[in-house]
């Protein structure tokens, strides 16, 4: 399935949420057809070009917002008060603002443990999930990614990572402190490894050339520096948050889409989720970890207009 055309919002600007953050946010498609909230990844990646572009602009209405601090939210990359919990907030705020009362929700990587966080403290709010490349916040998942476990298929990567580490130091918290140095291109230089690394296994077809040329741009900024932030905190929930609450949520429609060979969120988490959900439905799908992967993006579309319908 082809991505609709690209089209200017029929209202934009900015949500004040407190904390001294500012939420920008944009609307598209039609303002009376089915609500659906775009929960972006990252943390810290923020919306992008493409999030409305994966729903049918006549049927509905398109809410994109970026997170506090990423995208063109103010101020930018803050990481003041930006936990979780914060998030979820926000996103209430967001959809009171815009007085609306039940909304479809459609969120990728750490936007499906956002929408999850979200749907299990408003589960009143949220008409059915499309979630994709499942990722629950959890200590063993962070572990995974932190201390580079998928180098038993991508070894050449984790050696580029970890090479920037001094021998004995965590690299996590190596990176943390690099990407928060008060010299500007120090930071932006591990910023960027940050982000290569995680790019460098997004993909169902591996190319380091053309993630390379991808990783640039004050984007990697905070999305580096809140990935580190939120992985070596756990997300700030408590130990698995989400699969102990999903009781909370098994009512709500859900349709689970996850690439077989997604090695940045692994296909074993998402039949977990799968499994505390008896009423969702899982489609694993030839595809890696990133939702421009043409397997994954048809099975999100197909998803999203069918639960449309019903």
């Amino acid at each position: 399935m082809k991505l609709f055309p690209a089209r200017k919002p029929y209202r934009k600007g900015y949500l004040a949420v407190g904390d001294g953050h500012e939420l920008y946010y944009a609307l598209y498609g039609n303002p009376n057809g089915t609500p659906v909230l775009y929960v972006h990844g990252g943390p810290g990646a923020g919306c992008g070009k493409q999030s409305y572009k994966y729903f049918n602009p006549k049927l509905f209405n398109i809410l994109t917002v970026d997170q506090r601090g990423a995208g063109k939210s103010r101020p930018f990359a803050s990481l003041k008060a930006n936990t979780t919990q914060k998030l979820v907030q926000d996103l209430h705020k967001f959809l009171k603002f815009l007085k609306i009362k039940k909304t479809l929700v459609f969120g990728g990587s750490w936007g499906s443990c956002l929408s999850l966080c979200y749907a299990i403290k408003y589960p009143q709010t949220v008409l059915g999930m499309v979630l994709r490349g499942i990722y629950l916040g959890s200590h063993i998942e962070n572990d995974y990614f932190l201390n580079g476990l998928a180098r038993t298929h991508f070894p050449e990567v984790w050696e580029r990572f970890v090479s920037f580490v001094p021998k004995g130091r965590n690299p996590a918290k190596f990176y943390w402190k690099m990407m928060n140095s008060k010299n500007v291109k120090i930071a932006y230089k591990y910023c960027k490894e940050w982000a290569l690394y995680e790019s460098n296994m997004l993909h169902l077809v591996y190319d380091p050339k053309k993630t390379a040329k991808e990783c640039v741009g004050k984007w990697i900024v905070p999305l580096a520096r809140f990935e580190a932030k939120y992985l070596m905190n756990d997300c700030f929930l408590p130990k698995d948050y989400i699969l102990r609450n999903a009781h909370k949520i098994k009512h709500i429609p859900t349709s689970i889409v996850h690439g077989r060979y997604d090695f940045v969120c692994t296909p074993d988490i998402a039949y977990k989720l799968h499994k505390s959900l008896p009423k969702s439905k899982l489609f694993f799908v030839t595809a890696g970890h990133s939702m421009s992967d043409p397997a994954v993006r048809n099975a999100l579309m197909r998803e999203i207009h069918k639960m449309r319908k019903s």
